[in-house]
């Protein structure tokens, strides 16, 4: 196995192994630190589901450095963090303090720091990060429940949350191909600076990167930072192949539901969709979650519906609707809400349900928790930076895990159609 990569949530995860495997890595995805017994050896890439976007910096460093230590004793020769790419963080960390552990862990240097995932919408530029074309400050980041994104300038947050010198590698350098990148990170090592934010606006700029760092031990962004780094891999003598990825899945036969807990814009606009195309549909909202049972409720109306498409169970809700949610559960209403959703998801294998889609992170990672599920197999791409996955081992399921942000109108709609 040739790399190691660490991602703060479970669907960044998943998007990053998406990424892995479309460019001909063999990936896999553990979720957690993986066992010792992990069987590695058909495996280019192994991807680690942590949850620690939004934990105490202390405990999320601590968790970082154990996937570390797991992954270079099944052999990881190179280490990628994963975070997201909206840059979800706060003053506190927790990119910088988990960054700046690994790069310390690993010998130091300088490492770069580049969210970019331009088919998502996500660019940078002067070190500014724009989602789809608005500044990371004006867009629907700035409402983010748990972390509410406020500076578009990444050098600035970056900074807030290190204690050393953050790096920039402009446009000019990043426009002008791979040695001009290399030269400018050369120039920021040497003046002491150790993450480094880096400019991309396209594709070929991700791939140029990857080509500038293949030696780099610890590489550090979004998803889309993986692009380039299969190719120059090869190229570099590291791996001797690439593989082609799936075009379809297999799942196993059985009902199939959504579990919807991000309250994202965007899967928002995905559960009016499928409510407006008539998916059957039951909203998860802050009175249910008052009951003693609120899953149990779930579980009767799933019993109740007879028909063979998708079921959809919801409890995204527009940024007024949280937070009177808040007001009536407390500061701990997200968390109550994805232990619903997590109960649900158990009562939901129990009857027969084995094609399953979760939308949000947090959700995500509860859901999976909950079902026991430890290491996930990557298929085809939905919608951009989301797959199919198949659990290894028991419970067999199709699992589909989106961040909030991501996916199309349509997506709750059309996952299906990529299933065998």
């Amino acid at each position: 196995m040739l790399l190691g990569c660490i991602a703060d949530d479970l669907t960044g995860a998943t998007d990053l192994a998406l990424t892995l495997a479309q460019e001909g890595m063999r990936t896999v995805q553990s979720t957690g630190v993986p066992r010792p017994d992990l069987d590695v050896t058909e495996v280019d890439a192994l991807v680690v589901a942590l949850k620690s976007r939004s934990i105490p910096a202390g405990d999320a460093v601590a968790q970082s450095l154990a996937a570390l230590d797991a992954l270079q004793r099944l052999g990881a020769e190179r280490i990628l963090f994963k975070y997201c790419s909206t840059f979800d963080s706060t003053d506190a960390g927790n990119i910088g303090p988990v960054g700046e552990a690994l790069l310390e862990r690993l010998g130091g240097g300088v490492a770069v720091a580049c969210p970019a995932f331009p088919r998502a919408g996500r660019t940078i530029y002067a070190g500014q990060l724009f989602v789809l074309g608005v500044p990371l400050d004006e867009s629907p980041m700035k409402d983010h429940p748990l972390n509410p994104m406020r500076d578009a300038d990444l050098r600035r947050v970056l900074a807030r949350q290190s204690r050393r010198p953050v790096g920039h590698v402009g446009f000019a350098d990043v426009d002008t191909g791979p040695e001009r990148i290399a030269a400018a990170l050369t120039r920021e090592d040497r003046e002491g600076r150790g993450l480094c934010i880096v400019d991309a606006v396209t594709d070929r700029h991700l791939r140029d990167i990857g080509a500038a760092i293949a030696g780099h031990r610890l590489v550090t962004g979004g998803s889309g930072i993986a692009m380039g780094l299969p190719a120059a891999y090869v190229a570099a003598g590291l791996m001797p192949q690439l593989y082609p990825p799936p075009a379809r899945m297999a799942a196993p036969a059985g009902r199939a539901a959504i579990l919807s807990g991000s309250c994202s814009a965007a899967t928002r606009a995905q559960v009016a969709t499928a409510r407006d195309a008539g998916m059957p549909f039951f909203a998860v909202d802050a009175a249910l979650a008052q009951e003693d049972d609120p899953a149990a409720r779930v579980l009767d109306w799933v019993a109740t519906q007879t028909g063979d498409g998708p079921l959809l169970v919801s409890s995204s809700a527009d940024p007024d609707a949280i937070a009177q949610a808040k007001a009536l559960l407390g500061p701990g209403a997200g968390e109550r809400f994805e232990a619903i959703l997590a109960e649900v998801a158990r009562g939901l294998v129990v009857r027969g349900v084995r094609r399953l889609l979760v939308a949000g992170g947090e959700t995500s990672g509860a859901v999976v928790q909950a079902l026991g599920v430890s290491a996930l197999t990557i298929g085809p791409e939905i919608d951009p930076g989301v797959p199919w996955t198949r659990s290894v081992g028991a419970p067999d399921l199709a699992l589909a895990l989106k961040s909030g942000n991501f996916g199309a109108p349509d997506f709750f709609l059309k996952a299906w159609d990529l299933l065998r």
